[in-house]
Formats: C-alpha cells, structure tokens, sequence
C-alpha cells in the first residue's frame, strides 16, 4: 500500500508532448515534485540561461540536452525559432521538457511557445515554478508584504520588448506598496529617477540581488536615491532583481541564507 503521505502518482512524461517547467529561482531544492519527475523521465532538455547548476545537475546524464539562453543583446536562438525547436521535437515523438528560470508565465515567454503548441496541435503541460520575486525575496530576507508596510506587490519587467523602460510610473510610485523588477538592472538608473520623479522619496529602502537563492547570492541594499551607485560600485550585474519598498528596511533584521554555507 502506498505511503499516505506521499504525492499522488501523476502521469508520466508522454511521447509527442512539450512539458513547460519552471526551475525556480536556482536553488534545485525549490524543484516542485512534478518538475523533478519529469526533469527523470524527458528524451530532451531545452533549457534557458537561467537555470542554475545546481538543477541542471539533476537532470540525467542521457538525456539530450539544446541550450537556447537569451542574455541581454545575444540570444542563442530567436524567440521564433525556439517555437518551432518545441514543435518539430514533439512531432518526432520526443518527450520534450522545456526548462525556464522561475515561472514558465512569470516573464518566461511561457504564453507566447505555448501559443505556437496550440496552434502547431501539440500537446503540452504547464508546471509552475517558484517565481524570482517570491524566491529571491524570501532568501534575501525581504518579506514582499507586510501589514504595516505593503499592502500590494507589484511584479514589473524592468526591460521592454522594444529595449525601453517605458512604464506606467505614476502607477509604480504610489505608497505602501512592493515593486519588484525583473531584468531591470542595466536600467537601474532610469528607473531610480523616474520612481522619484513621480513620488516616492529619494529615502525609500530599496535592494538588488544577483543569483538569489545560489551560492553565488549577492545582496546590495540602499536608497532610490543611492542604489545605482551602491551597485555599480558593488560590481553586480545580470540577473538580477530589483526590490523597492518600505519592506526592504527589514533585511538585515530577518536576513537568514548565508551563501557561503549553501555550496
């Protein structure tokens, strides 16, 4: 008789199928339980930039494995032609895992491959992943909400698809509230300015964290008014993310991760 306390059996990776897996934020014990499984069982692994080491290394050693990372300003392949990478793959009866850093529909481009299965008729499966905000918030020390600080979360990329930062900044910089900025750290500046320039106090606490919940964690906290100058000077740089708000004046109270212990 199976343990009561064990997760109910799922089915199993399918041939001609596309699973859309979210790694989580990096740490590969963050995997969900269905990512895990499936990570086991696929034929082929296409997998981004952002997925860390640490989950790569959990994938078997047969499995084939199509790197299509995108950093700023190179992609390994287009958009497009990843689409049609899943496509062709599921119709060769492959069981064809597609792993994205965090969340497939969370600033993955998860919406737009799946867009393409529906269209090409391939079946597929979306398994959520942890997001970067919620992962890299909780190990950096920096509650998201909190009943007397932030009655809202805001998740906001800090790169449009045009390359501009074009956003919506009255909105943005209204009060008790958490703004989290995915991939907004080349912009940094620019988005420091404008969140001043439209209300918040050049004293609002605000932090960035490159590799959050890794080995390689790095945490900058400052002010709107100081943290481009905080970070440059701390040398980060891509991935990062960008926490703003009150809450982030409670980092180095409720800090727990230490890096150094994670390796």
């Amino acid at each position: 008789m199976p343990d009561s306390n064990s997760p109910p059996e799922r089915s199993p990776a399918r041939p001609g199928w596309v699973y859309l897996v979210g790694a989580g934020p990096g740490d590969a014990e963050l995997l969900t339980v269905r990512a895990l499984r499936l990570l086991g069982e696929a034929d082929v692994l296409v997998y981004d930039n952002l997925v860390s080491k640490e989950v790569l290394a959990c994938v078997p050693a047969g499995v084939e494995r199509i790197y299509v990372g995108k950093k700023a300003s190179h992609h390994a392949l287009p958009q497009g032609d990843i689409n049609q990478l899943l496509v062709s793959l599921a119709r060769q009866g492959r069981k064809v895992v597609r792993l994205k850093g965090g969340d497939p529909y969370i600033f993955g481009r998860g919406g737009e491959e799946v867009e393409e299965l529906v269209q090409a008729g391939v079946s597929f499966e979306v398994v959520p992943g942890i997001t970067a905000a919620s992962g890299i918030s909780a190990y950096a020390g920096i509650p998201l909400t909190h009943r007397d600080f932030a009655q809202a979360c805001i998740f906001v990329t800090g790169h449009l698809k045009d390359g501009t930062v074009d956003l919506d900044w009255e909105m943005l910089a209204r009060p008790r509230q958490t703004v989290v900025f995915y991939m907004g750290v080349t912009q940094l500046p620019a988005i420091c300015e404008q969140l001043v320039a439209h209300g918040l106090p050049a004293t609002t606490p605000a932090a960035v964290v490159r590799r959050g919940t890794t080995s390689a964690q790095q945490v900058v906290t400052s002010d709107l008014g100081h943290l481009a100058q905080a970070v440059q000077e701390a040398g980060i740089v891509p991935p990062a993310l960008t926490i703003v708000g009150e809450v982030v004046g409670l980092q180095e109270r409720l800090a727990w991760f230490k890096p150094e212990q994670a390796s």
